[in-house]
């Protein structure tokens, strides 16, 4: 399958004005370096937006694309580097860990949560990404990225109410030897080495091999302080203070790597075999204390509160135990291994082609982290777990989607098929809960600090869906888009509550070692297991009319339905006061806790204009977009009593309507032979018609902003290529801004909500490089205005709250070369 594709080069000043983007430009990886602009204009970008290529001019979705070409200049960290040039995407991560937060038109995802499908699904070379921890690729091996804004229920389907971001990876090239690697060394001890191998077997076949890793000391230092530790301390620990050491956190250590098998043994027909191996030895996330001045926050009232001066640098405010024993297993940081293997095939009978895509992944997770960026440490050199946890997962998924793309002469055609999703997770969080000893005494076999809770569950989940979309030609000019989709989820859940080593068997049992209950899940001690099954039979769809009202202008007007499946709680359990008078456990109760959520869904109203002007020197496309969203799952942090101890429990609700309404406008220009600006401007307007919990909040929630859902968003790019004999001087930079967002909500008061500030980063790059980018050298920018800004923050309902915050300044060199013959 070919793709043309557009080469532009990229480089920097500012434009003076938010207006645009760059929706990019969709190419194999093969024809990369031979693309060209058309008559000193922008050329055709292609998309499989609609599961076949069309020009996105003409595609009647809300789309923007990214190449390889402007990955590769803008020297992305992960793909969520790219929401630069999409309208109203935003990305972030989640509090603690290295996962994926991506929000399209005011929905997102800001939890960890296992069973919490995010409603912006990510897909690799149309295989469904089912875990966010892993959603953060690396670009190196990426030839395309489509970000689909707004519910996609009929051709993707899979929970995707925000829309979908689509990766299409470099294929193998037939009859070609060749080879491309890309080193770069920055700051904070960054190493980053990649490199990739194409070579022909015979005259059909073609093997790409992909290996990276990237290295990194960690931006974040450690130096929270605390104390004097509360007076209900142990005594060992009462009245300490003191400061980290100030050493280096958050460092980084990942592999990845792709084999791929191209075999073409004709024209018709093709199939590409995958693997995929990914092996993460990075260190445990740090986190910065950001709890307040008030008595509301128990952490505050303990005295190991956020005492760091209030004009300090966060990232050298962070804090982290590194503690290795009770399960917590910290100093070994965090180990995800992921494997995959994927066969996409494609069959062109002529009438129409017929595509296969099968894979499997296994996701092995540890994930260990001191949640609340504090390590009080007793005169013995105790260091007290005021919140340490290691979340383990093990996850495998099986898919297979069959469809029809159909090629007829007349004016009608139509792709059609079936998706079957088969996902199994197994859960298990251990806990040292040591903020516990400075409330009260120890428990009866010793402090809190030295004993872990443990709770595990799992999951079995089926997705199957049927889907058809056919566009029928009104006139030549005039198209009409009717499209549907049915799926059928169904999940069982098993898990219990959550028990000290000793319960793991029921009752109490003090032979039962720790080092029986390392990796141990939900299935390997059964007592008080409950199982629960949850589904769910949804209808969605699309209806589209688009016009080419001229050569250089097309309109369209589209309005679809897209859902969410329900969703059950890996916390459910944790602390919850589901305990009969007589100390036994009331499992009736736990159950109903225990139930999923009802689907969520979204009903989606856009109209949009797209043109090309001025001999095709001028691309600017616009967008007007309007959701009503239904049944809002919502992550509600509860404070509670507990034996008289005070503490949290994390629940899922069905709780709110909302309404986001909003702008998108893109736009790439030419003026000049070598000079490209591009822009990106994205306006949402979010609130929420309603908001109501089972359990009483302490104010109207209706009345906080919806989560992740900034209301103003833009970038402004330029690029500028000066031909220096055989080679050329490339200068890019751009200014992107993200306005404050909501990322968790407090039940208790407004006060106590946590945001991602407002921030403006400023990139910036200078490449030398030959004249056809077989070598470069480039220098690199990011953050040049030194901006302390959060990309995660959380507030833990009346215990503590605490923040990541994004990378400080950074400088580095880029080299890279590539041949072919």
């Amino acid at each position: 399958m070919s793709l043309r594709g557009f080469h532009v080069t990229v480089a920097s000043t500012a434009l003076a004005a938010a207006l645009a983007t760059t929706p990019a430009y969709a190419q194999e990886a093969n024809q990369a370096a031979a693309a060209e602009t058309t008559s000193g204009g922008l050329a055709d970008i292609v998309v499989t937006a609609t599961r076949r290529e069309s020009d996105l001019q003409r595609t009647a979705i809300a789309v923007s694309a990214v190449d390889q070409q402007l990955i590769q200049q803008s020297s992305p960290r992960d793909i969520g580097d790219l929401a630069v040039f999409v309208p109203n995407f935003s990305a972030a991560t989640i509090t603690g860990f290295n996962a994926a937060s991506f929000s399209i038109r005011g929905v997102g995802q800001n939890s960890i949560i296992v069973y919490f499908e995010p409603p912006v699904a990510v897909l690799v070379d149309d295989f469904v990404m089912p875990s966010v921890q892993t959603q953060l690729l690396d670009t190196f091996d990426i030839s395309q990225v489509e970000v689909l804004r707004g519910p996609q229920g009929t051709l993707f389907g899979k929970n995707t109410t925000g829309g979908a971001v689509t990766v299409r990876t470099k294929r193998p090239e037939l009859g070609v030897i060749g080879a491309e690697a890309r080193g770069q060394f920055g700051s904070f001890g960054t190493a980053i080495l990649q490199g990739a191998v194409n070579v022909p077997i015979g005259d059909t076949l073609a093997f790409r091999g992909v290996i990276g890793h990237e290295g990194s000391d960690g931006y974040y230092r450690n130096g929270a302080c605390y104390g004097p530790v509360g007076a209900f301390a142990p005594s060992k620990f009462a009245g300490r203070t003191g400061c980290g050491d100030g050493g280096k956190l958050g460092g980084k250590d990942v592999w990845n790597g792709r084999a791929k098998l191209l075999w073409e043994p004709s024209d018709s027909f093709d199939a590409l075999l995958q693997y995929e191996i990914l092996r993460d030895r990075s260190d445990s996330i740090p986190t910065v204390n950001e709890t307040p001045d008030s008595p509301a926050f128990l952490f505050d009232t303990l005295g190991v509160g956020a005492p760091n001066p209030a004009n300090s640098d966060p990232v050298k405010n962070a804090g982290i135990t590194n503690r290795s024993d009770a399960l917590i297993k910290m100093g070994q940081g965090q180990i995800v291994n992921v494997d995959g293997i994927y066969l996409n095939m494609n069959y062109d009978a002529g009438f129409g082609t017929f595509t296969s895509v099968t894979g499997y992944r296994d996701q092995r997770s540890r994930l260990p982290n001191t949640y609340t960026g504090q390590a009080p440490v007793a005169a013995d050199g105790e260091v007290l777990s005021l919140f340490d946890a290691n979340r383990s997962d093990d996850r495998e998924t099986f898919q297979q989607e069959i469809r029809f793309a159909s090629d007829f002469d007349g004016p009608f055609n139509f792709v059609g098929g079936g998706f079957y999703q088969h996902d199994k997770t197994s859960f298990c969080v251990a806990q040292v809960l040591g903020f516990l000893d400075l409330t009260g005494g120890p428990l009866p076999f010793g402090p809190w600090n030295q004993n872990p809770y443990i709770l595990c569950n799992a999951q079995k989940a089926k997705s199957t869906a049927a889907f058809v979309e056919g566009t029928y030609d009104i006139t030549p000019e005039l198209k009409l888009t009717v499209g549907g989709r049915y799926t059928w989820e169904n999940k069982t859940w098993y898990g219990r509550q959550q028990v000290f080593i000793a319960q793991l068997n029921g009752g109490f049992d003090p032979t039962i070692s720790i080092d029986d209950a390392i990796d141990a899940n939900v299935f390997d001690f059964p007592a008080g297991v409950i199982k629960i099954k949850d589904k769910a039979d949804e209808p969605t769809w699309r209806i589209s009319l688009s016009y080419q009202a001229t050569q250089d202008t097309f309109l369209y007007a589209t309005y679809s339905r897209g859902f969410k499946a329900g969703g059950f709680n890996d916390q459910i359990g944790g602390f919850h006061p589901f305990v009969n008078a007589d100390g036994s456990d009331d499992n009736a109760a736990f159950a109903d806790a225990a139930t999923a959520t009802k689907p969520e869904k979204a009903d989606s109203f856009e109209a949009g204009v797209k043109t090309e002007l001025f001999d095709r020197r001028l691309r600017f496309n616009l967008t007007g977009f309007y959701v009503e969203y239904s049944d809002l799952q919502k992550q509600i942090v509860v404070p509670i009593t507990v034996g008289g101890q005070p503490n949290q429990v994390t629940r899922f609700f069905n709780a709110a309507k909302a309404t986001v309404k909003g702008i998108e406008a893109e736009l790439t220009a030419v003026p000049i032979d070598g000079l490209t600006l591009r822009g990106v401007l994205g306006y949402q307007d979010g609130k929420y018609d309603e908001y109501v919990t089972p359990i009483p909040a302490g104010y109207d929630l209706a009345s906080a902003p919806l989560d992740r859902c900034p209301e103003w968003q833009w970038t402004i790019d330029a690029t500028y290529a000066v031909p220096i004999g055989d080679y050329k001087l490339v200068f890019n930079g751009n200014a992107n801004y993200v306005d404050r967002n909501l990322f968790t909500q407090s039940i208790t008061s407004p006060d106590e909500n946590t945001y991602l500030n407002a921030r403006t980063l400023l990139n910036a790059s200078i490449t030398l490089a030959e004249a056809e980018d077989r070598y470069y050298v480039r220098a690199v920018g990011r953050n040049l205005t030194d901006e302390r800004y959060r990309t995660a923050s959380q507030v833990v309902g009346g215990l503590w709250a605490n923040s990541q915050y994004g990378q400080p300044r950074y400088y580095g060199v880029e080299l890279g070369l590539k041949f072919s013959q």
